[in-house]
């Protein structure tokens, strides 16, 4: 409906953008936990003695239990309540935030991390999912939405700085700490600003549909980061096969129940297929190249972790920019034009970093880095506003929390398989350039990864050491040149397809197209 014809959706209230700032500052605080302990994993190895792989536990259970349970949670947040489930969340997200802080061993932050995950995917549905009732003028609607994912990626870009300037003064257990003043402007404000809104039509839990779930989305995520870790393997390629049987399996059972976890029948919305395809294929690219970013500015360029954080300010600018503008181009122009065309700047960025080499400098990098992250923006912000847009109001929590699947989703795929084709290239071409001088024991080493060729020069003489690493440099250039490459031919694609799923939406505001609802004409025989 356009916000200028009779019954028009009212705009809103002061009220409701103060909600809106509640709301981003937990999202921000969500996406910086998955990032701050980047700066802290030395400080976890030498205070708690953990090994190689406690480290990784410590690093990735959180994503893990945030990407098992956001389906769950976005349905429970439709039956019991939004802002209840959101309250609940960010009480327990603040305890287990403590906890962690203050943990004495490996095992006891493991629990704490695990926790803080389960209470992460309580409040991450509900933030988004509350928009949809607050701002009820799809214009608004889409710019809040674009504050929404504005604070998620400013907290992931400025988490490894925050982790590092909190760590120059404080013990490794602050970076947790953050959280407990967050938690409480929630608890105190959002009785007051946020409102209430739960389902009508909610039925019961589905404790096997929850187990399903939890059976198709961790073994998936786990097989795609062994993948990325270690390139294809068995193992690997077993743990996705169980995933996805696991899903198949959920998915017949959620076509046989009454009050199913999981609406089949939001996919029977065009818009919404569509968008959240394309939010996956874009998240796939935009995590690897992600993902790349940090290893050329630590390995290539050789900044320590601190530094090379600062570097990704200018990328949080450049989303702020691109998520601001995304809205009001859309407002005038159809939303698959506005994606389809960000993306092709997004590719153009992506083209100029396949050209960076060893020697290039950061000018060229930073400069192609800065308009793909510009471009990216609009297919992030506006397919999720459709995404949550086009399912019925009392499904937006189910919906926010398949956007949010399918990030994660998105996310494990491209650190997966761009890092995999990164490491192949690589590892075809360092053994070629490796010079002589160096024993057959440090040149596995050195074709392993990039880290192990640098371990490898420091135990080498000068001279030796510094052509050792130029050769990995190459190599390492060489792959980040093919992901680079790929990525914008996959934007490319991504673009293609918008055009062809979504050109029927019309500028956001105009006309009863902007949004296409799912069909409800079977309920009845739907609910048996």
């Amino acid at each position: 409906m356009s916000s200028a014809e009779p019954g028009a959706p009212a705009r809103a209230t002061p009220k409701q953008w103060a909600g809106l700032a509640v709301l981003a500052l937990p999202t921000m605080l969500l996406a910086l936990d998955l990032t701050v302990l980047y700066m802290a994993v030395p400080h976890l190895g030498a205070d708690l003695g953990a090994d190689g792989t406690e480290l990784l536990w410590i690093m990735d259970i959180y994503g893990f239990m945030v990407a098992g349970f956001l389906i769950t949670m976005g349905t429970l947040g439709d039956r019991i309540g939004r802002r209840r489930l959101l309250l609940v969340g960010a009480v327990a997200f603040g305890a287990a935030s403590v906890l962690a802080a203050f943990s004495t061993s490996t095992e006891m932050l493991i629990a704490a991390r695990t926790l803080l995950g389960l209470a992460g995917a309580m409040l991450m549905p509900p933030t988004l999912a509350l928009l949809t009732v607050m701002f009820k003028d799809p214009r608004q609607r889409s710019m809040a939405v674009a504050v929404w994912l504005m604070s998620f990626t400013a907290g992931g870009v400025l988490g490894p700085a925050v982790g590092g300037l909190l760590l120059e003064f404080f013990w490794w257990g602050s970076v947790f700490l953050l959280a407990v003043p967050v938690m409480a402007v929630l608890l105190l404000t959002g009785p007051f600003l946020l409102p209430e809104y739960r389902s009508a039509e909610a039925g019961r839990l589905d404790p096997v549909s929850v187990a399903l779930t939890l059976a198709a989305i961790l073994p998936f995520v786990h097989g795609m980061k062994e993948i990325a870790a270690g390139g294809p393997g068995v193992v690997p390629f077993l743990t996705l096969a169980a995933g996805l049987a696991a899903g198949a399996v959920f998915v017949r059972r959620q076509r046989r129940l009454a009050d199913p976890l999981l609406d089949l029948r939001l996919f029977s919305s065009r818009t919404f297929t569509g968008a959240l395809l394309a939010l996956l294929l874009g998240q796939v690219v935009f995590y690897s190249f992600t993902y790349h970013f940090t290893q050329f500015m630590q390995l290539v360029q050789g900044l320590q972790p601190f530094a090379a954080g600062l570097w990704f300010i200018p990328l949080g600018i450049a989303s702020v920019v691109g998520a601001t503008v995304a809205p009001v181009l859309a407002a005038r122009f159809p939303p698959a034009v506005v994606i389809s065309g960000g993306l092709a700047v997004c590719a153009t960025g992506f083209a100029a970093m396949a050209f960076v080499g060893p020697a290039s400098g950061l000018a060229l990098f930073m400069t192609g880095a800065v308009v793909g992250v510009l471009g990216a923006q609009p297919l992030l912000a506006l397919s999720t506003d459709m995404v949550v847009g086009s399912a019925p109001p009392e499904r937006t929590g189910t919906a926010s929390g398949m956007s949010e699947t399918g990030a994660e989703f998105g996310a494990a795929m491209g650190i997966a398989t761009f890092g995999s084709l990164s490491a192949a290239v690589y590892t075809s071409r360092v053994g070629g350039l490796l010079p002589e001088g160096i024993s057959e024991a440090q040149a596995q080493t050195a074709q392993g990864g990039f880290a192990g060729l640098i371990a490898v020069a420091g135990e080498l003489p000068g001279p030796l050491a510094d052509r050792v690493l130029a050769a990995g440099r190459e190599a390492f250039m060489d792959g980040m040149t093919a992901v680079m490459a790929t990525g914008a031919l996959l934007m490319l694609g991504t673009a293609v397809l918008v055009l062809a799923l979504l050109r029927h939406l019309p500028p956001i505001g105009h006309g009863k197209g902007a949004v296409e609802p799912v069909r409800r004409g079977d309920d009845a025989s739907a609910r048996g």
